[in-house]
């Protein structure tokens, strides 16, 4: 069965973020564009929906009115730094990067004003780094958060591709599950799959996967926008690297069960070249959702630098492992614990000033544009989503005293492997560094450092205070989980999106963009991401992409 009737001149597989951006270039490019989804009209935006909306960007009015001084090659020494390429296969991976640096200080943020995309004024900072000027991490805050968050980003392209659908330029297909690439005389020509049944579940709720038919379509270009692994728990343990140890049994999952990467599996048994397969990006400080949209639904914890960071028996992480600072040297450590969860330390003070939740769904006040509620976060008492999980969430405890916090913790995990003394020895000597404006303890200068840069000090971190301060309680205790999340490789493409095969040259007709490309060259960020560089990347090989479809289409 054809839907389109053979009308397309390309097919669009995944109407993700960099699904949406490659079928609108493509469309404003004079090609006609059919866009398949296996999930319904509902979840139009794919997981760029639910995020946080966070967007690297290097020397923005925006950084330079908190008097923040970026360049192209302070970003580009970072980049490296964190990337750390270090084999063959990398060649076009750091191709990328070079251009995606370029692109984040050149025109992305003018192109995406031009569609009436705007920024919260306040720019983040995110994974603050290993410690070293040349190593690992964000040497000055970059992260521009989107007013509207998730959706916000979403928004213009969805409504590029509501126009295009008007003028028939583009042909949505939902409920098309593609699961075969057609491959003639060495080309790929077209798809092949499976039509499912309508199902009106809500954004993210795991679908029906009931066929009620079949179809196959062919058109002069495919291009592969399908995401990553990451709701695939079997396929991350298989691809599970072995620096990291072994993979954690107790776990929850950042993005819903339809990221599987089916699309990325259909495109290697086509011929493509899956690269770097073992790099992906989990985080560390994973919470339970108490009220769960998807299968072991985990919302990440966005930590200001304040939190006592222990692991399963109480110990306290070495530096670099701090909150918000080094996701992989964090996660490989608490990998040789022998233990799959971790706890935050805090007190009240923190978490009402601290804390904030990453996605659309926790953000009422950024995502529904709502300046008064967003004032509220410089008022005393926690964002309400925080309060929910305070009031609610199982990860969550509260005591007066360490010896009541601690006897919590053993009970909620049915062991007693944490010693209150301990704990209460080192939360003191961690506070006794608190009582001079200068300190040995690493994570106590990061955090006066912090309170330096005007953003962190106005909504991001707390007054230095010591935990144990009656009136900054009462003491809270949360429980961390790894948040399955991203893959960092992908469909090795070149810088035209153009997917490659083994022996280094291209596969004729296939191109990807988005997490299914590792955003961009099968790996654009190498080992270590900087963040608010995903949906970046989903915009810029989505861009690329199409450039490089419509060049070899005329």
């Amino acid at each position: 069965m054809s839907t389109a009737e053979g009308t397309a001149d390309v097919i669009v597989v995944g109407a993700g973020l960099a699904g949406l951006v490659a079928a609108a270039e493509i469309a404003d490019g004079g090609r006609r564009v059919l866009l398949l989804e296996r999930e319904g009209e509902q979840d139009l935006g794919g997981q760029a929906w639910w995020s946080f909306g966070g967007l690297f960007l290097v020397d923005s009015p925006e950084q330079r009115r908190l008097g923040i001084r970026d360049s192209l090659e302070l970003a580009r020494q970072d980049w490296l730094g964190s990337a750390a390429f270090d084999d063959p296969d990398d060649r076009w991976p750091r191709q990328w990067a070079e251009a995606y640096l370029h692109f984040a200080a050149g025109e992305k943020r003018a192109w995406l004003r031009a569609m009436g995309h705007r920024l919260f004024p306040v720019v983040g900072w995110a994974e603050r780094g290993d410690g070293r000027a040349e190593g690992h991490g964000n040497s000055v805050p970059r992260f521009h958060l989107t007013w509207g968050t998730g959706p916000g980003i979403v928004e213009p392209f969805a409504r590029r591709l509501a126009a295009h659908r008007e003028t028939g330029r583009i042909t949505l297909c939902t409920r098309h599950a593609v699961e075969e690439l057609l491959v003639e005389d060495g080309r790929v020509t077209g798809v092949r799959g499976s039509v499912l049944a309508p199902d009106g579940t809500v954004r993210g709720v795991g679908s029906s996967r009931e066929v009620t038919g079949e179809f196959e379509e062919r058109a002069g270009a495919v291009l592969v926008a399908t995401g990553g692994i990451g709701g695939n728990e079997e396929l991350v343990r298989a691809l599970w690297p072995a620096d990291l140890g072994t993979m954690p049994e107790d776990l929850v999952h950042g993005v819903p069960a339809s990221v599987d990467g089916a699309g990325m599996l259909a495109a290697e048994r086509a011929g493509a070249r899956w690269i770097h397969k073992s790099r992906m990006w989990h985080y560390t400080e994973g919470i339970r959702n108490w009220d769960p949209v998807w299968r072991g639904h985990g919302i990440r914890i966005l930590p200001g630098p304040s939190s006592l960071w222990l692991d399963a028996r109480g110990r306290r992480l070495p530096a670099p492992a701090h909150p918000g600072f080094d996701t992989t040297s964090t996660l490989r450590h608490l990998r040789t614990t022998g233990h799959d969860h971790s706890w935050f330390v805090l007190t009240r003070k923190i978490i009402e000033k601290e804390f904030a939740l990453s996605g659309s769904e926790q953000n009422p006040d950024l995502t529904g544009k709502d300046w008064t509620q967003v004032l509220s976060r410089v008022r005393p008492g926690a964002p309400g989503p925080v309060q929910a999980f305070l009031d609610h969430g199982e990860d969550f405890l509260q005591a007066s005293t360490v010896p009541e916090l601690v006897a919590q913790m053993n009970a909620l995990t049915g062991e007693d492997l944490i010693d209150a003394a301990e704990v209460e020895r080192v939360i003191r000597a961690r506070d006794a560094e608190i009582a001079n404006p200068y300190s040995k303890d690493a994570q106590i200068t990061a955090l006066r450092g912090a309170r330096r840069y005007v953003g962190d000090r106005l909504i991001r971190t707390a007054a230095p205070h010591r935990l144990l301060d009656p009136s900054a309680g009462p003491l809270i205790a949360v429980r961390l989980h790894v948040l399955l999340r991203k893959t960092l490789g992908g469909l090795e493409t070149d810088l035209g999106g153009r997917v490659q095969r083994a022996g280094g040259e291209a596969l004729p007709g296939l191109y990807a963009a988005g997490e299914a490309s590792g955003f961009g060259g099968g790996g654009v960020h190498g080992h270590n991401a900087l963040e608010g560089t995903f949906l970046g990347g989903c915009l810029f090989s989505g861009r690329q992409a199409a450039a490089g479809v419509l060049a070899d289409l005329r």
